[in-house]
């Protein structure tokens, strides 16, 4: 493989030449700048042969870097040829910056505007001024070179039903529309897969883990749409499914429809729709609203259905996960540490026996032992999946993707006896996850208001964790869904009813071993005495957390009743779908713990 990635350096090396170029930048994105990558997009990979999933690689005449955050500091070495590509921090050296320091003044950076935000190029323009020169390129080098290129994936959309959606396509229009109005927009560029899936009520497999179309819409203030995907790639009912005003074309005739805007108010949002769509608007005359993806807050905001759902499906997946656990269990019992990748493996297993889960909603982390102190740890990556330590923790992150609802829960499991040390800082990263679960908080608040609550007891201690509280979950859509989120970071979008977001805080000690609890949360509105109204958080995840691994002289009165009381709710909503060893097993799982 370093021979086959020296040589396609080389060939973007003479490709800078013949154009008189002197870099290349290629990110990890593609046109739709989100989460997941489908395989003929993996541009980054093709160039470096590194997996993961941020990161991004600058490519000069005589030199190379490829650039990752601090989750893949390992992995790039084991993937990237070191001597082809210097190793950077992605945070740290940022690329440009980089560029900046290889590159003589005046220099030429080659970029694909489809591969970058409207926003990033806005500001990496900015910061180059008089340094170096961004030069937006037409056809992209290695969709050039690139002969054994995967086909695409293009799934057949599925119409997603009221009994699943609660709300019909033509009303969702409406809604969007009253807002560009209020915007004083005529029409808005939507981006973002996900917010078309929701807006038209369909969704679909082109993209690992997340159920969607690979398509672009443009929605109009009159409440009509004009959706760029291949026709083939919908049913005959999909007329009457949206109604009237959804107008079709072929994908490659989005040039055409932006150029169409000129002289018009276009919202668009810089954040996530990429630079060219900005650049192709700007170039026809049409004069940009910055602002966001009008779906997001409607999208994020659950409505009844949609909430029900979302119970459904957390109570069925409680069950896949509660018969794993069981057999993990049973197979530690009987002296089998079974390896990372079986692990999840029959995770996946218990998954589908419920016929209704489609996929994954990412990929999962089975880390065991010290390779759970990586907190975004996948086995896929390692030259050989570890097994389970005995005396130590094994971490398990994962989630499915069923028509009426997106699931993710983490669990940290016992193996063995592990160590007091194991059993303070669990029983601390409860307490916060307990504690944020219990939040009452008025409306205008937001989640980097509450990150605090779950870091508290960790912080008394002289402990963290170097990630964010808690994202946004979709409804069979993206398991990281915006604009909401609970972390350190400021977010100003307030928390509304309805909303579903993860509660994970965690502890890591490098080398040693890894926690994290994580539940899904919906938030809903609490009754009290007061005068305003207050919300709260409804848990949404069905499975037992470790009893094995809390310290109990650690916990309060509340908070051991909080964790009887969802014990008792887990086996209450589960065991009618268990039987034998695994219903024997969940009732010991949620056995009430007392002092």
């Amino acid at each position: 493989m370093q021979a086959v990635i020296s040589q396609r350096i080389e060939q973007i090396r003479q490709w800078l030449v013949n154009n008189q170029l002197d870099a290349l930048l290629i990110p990890h994105e593609d046109e739709y700048l989100g989460e997941y990558i489908p395989a003929h997009n993996e541009r980054l990979l093709w160039a470096t042969g590194f997996t993961g999933s941020a990161g991004m690689a600058v490519i000069t005449r005589d030199k190379a870097a490829v650039f990752v955050d601090g989750r893949y500091v390992v992995q790039v070495r084991k993937q990237v040829p070191g001597d082809v590509f210097e190793y950077r921090h992605l945070i740290e050296e940022p690329p440009v910056q980089w560029a900046q320091d290889n590159l003589a003044a005046g220099s030429k950076v080659a970029i694909d505007a489809r591969l970058h935000s409207g926003a990033w190029l806005t500001r990496t323009t900015e910061s180059l001024a008089g340094a170096l020169e961004l030069v937006c390129i037409e056809q992209n080098p290695i969709e050039m070179l690139w002969h054994d290129r995967p086909a695409a994936t293009l799934s057949n959309a599925k119409l997603m039903g009221l009994d699943f959606v609660g709300q019909s396509s033509a009303d969702k229009r409406s809604e969007i529309a009253a807002k560009l109005t209020n915007l004083k927009a005529e029409a808005a560029l939507l981006t973002q897969v996900d917010s078309i899936a929701w807006l038209l009520n369909v969704r679909g497999s082109d993209v690992p883990s997340l159920p969607v179309l690979l398509s672009t819409a443009i929605i109009h203030a009159d409440a009509s749409v004009d959706f760029y995907i291949d026709p083939a790639r919908l049913p005959e009912e999909f007329a009457s499914h949206v109604g009237d005003g959804v107008r079709i074309h072929q994908p490659d005739a989005l040039e055409t429809g932006l150029q169409a805007l000129s002289g018009k108010q276009v919202l668009i949002d810089p954040a996530t729709s990429n630079a060219w769509a900005g650049q192709t608007l700007h170039a026809a005359g049409a004069n940009l609203i910055e602002a966001a993806d009008p779906c997001l807050l409607p999208k994020a905001q659950k409505n009844s259905t949609e909430m029900a759902g979302m119970k459904a499906c957390h109570i069925r997946d409680g069950v896949a996960v509660s018969k794993y656990l069981a057999w993990v269990d049973a197979q530690v019992a009987a002296g089998n540490l079974l390896d990372e990748g079986t692990l999840s493996d029959k995770l996946w297993q218990f998954r589908i026996q419920d016929t209704s889960c489609t996929d994954v909603s990412f990929d999962t982390i089975s880390a065991a032992g010290s390779n759970a102190a990586m907190c975004h740890y996948n086995h896929l990556n390692q030259p050989e999946p570890s097994v389970l330590e005995m005396d130590n923790v094994y971490l398990v992150d994962s989630g499915g993707q069923y028509p009426d609802g997106t699931t993710d829960i983490t669990r940290t499991i016992a193996i063995g006896q592990p160590g007091d040390e194991v059993k303070h800082t669990f029983t601390l990263v409860l307490k916060g996850h307990i504690a944020l679960a219990s939040a009452r908080f008025p409306k205008g608040t937001t989640g980097s208001q509450l990150d605090a609550l779950a870091r508290q007891h960790l912080w008394a201690n002289g402990f963290d964790y170097d990630h964010g509280t808690g994202h946004g979950v979709g409804h069979f859509l993206s398991v990281h869904e915006g604009p909401q989120r609970i972390a350190k970071n400021y977010n100003p979008t307030a928390l509304l009813p309805g909303m579903v977001l993860s509660n994970e805080p965690g502890y890591y000690r490098a080398d040693a071993f890894g926690i994290r609890i994580e539940n899904l949360e919906l938030i809903v509105e609490v009754e009290t005495q007061g005068d305003m109204t207050v919300m709260g958080f409804e848990s949404l995840t069905r499975a037992p957390i470790d009893r094995r691994l809390i310290d109990l002289s650690l916990l309060n009165d509340v908070e051991l009743a909080w964790l009887n009381n969802y014990h008792h709710t887990v086996f209450t909503v589960i065991s009618p779908s268990l039987e034998g060893d695994d219903l024997a097993w969940l009732a010991q799982a949620t056995a009430p713990l007392k002092r």
